[in-house]
């Protein structure tokens, strides 16, 4: 089975809205095994690293949502968060080795994602907690730390050991606050439960509170959708995240799902429940960072929004996570399908050589263009040609003057060509991010998402 080919950039119509969220590029899917396997000690030497970011992967859920297609198992038997644990261990020794002590790297963010962090038991959270600082030198109390959570493990123990090392972001899936929801989504939770875990957290005083909530769910309705915004404003928390439900293959929904879904009328729906959502959020005092992201006016800044790296490395441990150097993106092999993804980390446990990068993808300087213009222009406050021009020696309009031009023909751009200010998007811009993406992706990643078999 392969992926749909993205389409090229329309002239003359507007493309669907909901094809792909763009938070990294290139995508996985363009990644293939590399041959040689280059040393990790050749790929950073020379590559700056003072303003590095942390990203730890841990791919367990203690149930997979209907709607997930990341990179996660249905829980640990054997001691496998040990294990696992062991390796991120061995791999972060590794990585340290090999970027070398003549420029001690310097961390300036930190995440632990998954899958569902949370999932480690309290000790363990300690121990990934150890691995970042006594393995990486990163300093977790001295730096932005987001950890993503369950209502079901987001524990008062497991809080505490979070705000004592450090977390200063805690974002919790949340999706629905209306059962039938949630039920509907196959993620099934008692809006009871996700309170208390509300509760607990705010309780543990970690200082920033995200919720996600997801819309275009199978009955949802704009009063429901309503009912979970005030919900979660409720609590006042310093960032939502209004996510569009998306059915892709190999999922739980995907297996079942009615291809008319795919069609305009959900669509439709959808971006009515955005522009609802959106509205209700900058009515109730938050601010847009991007399709997805709005903080509250007030909320302490918390670093790179929607893991925007566009000019620092990032250094991924475990086996879903990618490490960026300037000239190749890595990781470890990717999957969707249990079967698959429990093999890779089977492997990636009993793994003791960490030394080399095993996939990935080279990005060449107009690849590099694409990613920094994509993900500064899918960012509310947009890309400063400037500052494009000061570290590439052009200006945007130059290099992707037919994608530019299309997006300011529908009305989604503002800021023309020879424009020293911004480039940014309109607010239905912002709306139609999931499809200004792929329309910014060259030939040959599109060409190797096309082929590449999903598993």
């Amino acid at each position: 089975m392969t992926h749909t080919p993205l389409a090229p950039p329309s002239h003359t119509t507007a493309p669907r809205p909901y094809q792909s969220y763009t938070y990294a590029y290139p995508h996985k899917t363009a990644y293939r095994p590399l041959d040689p396997h280059p040393a990790l000690k050749d790929l950073w030497a020379g590559e700056p690293r003072g303003s590095l970011s942390l990203y730890v992967h841990i791919p367990f859920c203690e149930v997979r949502c209907g709607f997930c297609n990341l990179f996660t198992r249905i829980g640990a038997p054997d001691d496998l968060t040990g294990r696992y644990l062991d390796a991120v261990r061995r791999q972060a020794a590794a990585v340290r080795t090999a970027l070398g002590d003549d420029e001690p790297p310097r961390f300036v963010n930190a995440a632990f994602g998954g899958g569902t962090p949370t999932f480690l038991e309290p000790l363990e959270l300690e121990q990934l907690c150890d691995i970042a600082e006594q393995e990486m030198g990163a300093d977790l109390r001295a730096v932005p730390l987001s950890v993503e959570a369950s209502p079901s493990t987001a524990t008062t123990d497991r809080l505490d050991v979070l705000a004592a090392r450090g977390t200063t972001r805690l974002s919790l899936g949340v999706q629905s606050f209306i059962e039938e929801e949630s039920r509907s989504a196959a993620r099934p939770q008692r809006r009871s439960d996700v309170e208390a875990a509300l509760a607990r957290i705010r309780e543990a005083g970690i200082p920033v509170l995200n919720i996600d909530l997801i819309y275009g769910i199978d009955g949802q309705t704009a009063a429901s959708w309503r009912q979970s915004l005030d919900a979660a404003l409720a609590w006042r928390p310093e960032e939502i995240y209004l996510y569009p439900l998306y059915v892709r293959p190999l999922t739980g929904l995907g297996r079942h799902a009615d291809p008319l879904r795919a069609g305009r009328d959900w669509d439709e729906q959808r971006l009515r429940r955005y522009r609802e959502g959106r509205d209700h959020l900058l009515a109730h005092g938050y601010e847009q960072v991007s399709m997805r992201m709005f903080r509250r006016a007030d909320a302490p800044p918390q670093g790179p929004d929607d893991y925007a790296c566009q000019t620092d490395g990032m250094i991924g441990l475990g086996c879903g996570a990618r490490s960026y150097t300037s000239t190749l993106h890595y990781s470890f092999d990717y999957a969707v399908s249990m079967r698959e993804i429990r093999g890779i980390i089977d492997d990636y446990t009993a793994t003791e050589d960490f030394s080399r990068a095993l996939h990935g993808r080279h990005v060449d300087e107009g690849e590099a263009r694409r990613r920094h213009l994509l993900q500064s222009l899918l960012q509310a406050e947009g890309l400063p040609a400037a500052e494009y021009r000061l570290r590439f020696g052009s200006d945007p309009w130059e290099d992707f003057r037919s994608e530019l031009g299309v997006l300011a023909a529908r009305g989604w751009l503002h800021g023309g060509a020879g424009n020293d200010g911004l480039l940014r998007l309109s607010a239905e811009g912002l709306a139609h991010s999931d499809a200004i993406g792929p329309e910014f992706f060259s030939p040959a990643v599109r060409d190797a998402m096309a082929a590449y078999e999903l598993k």
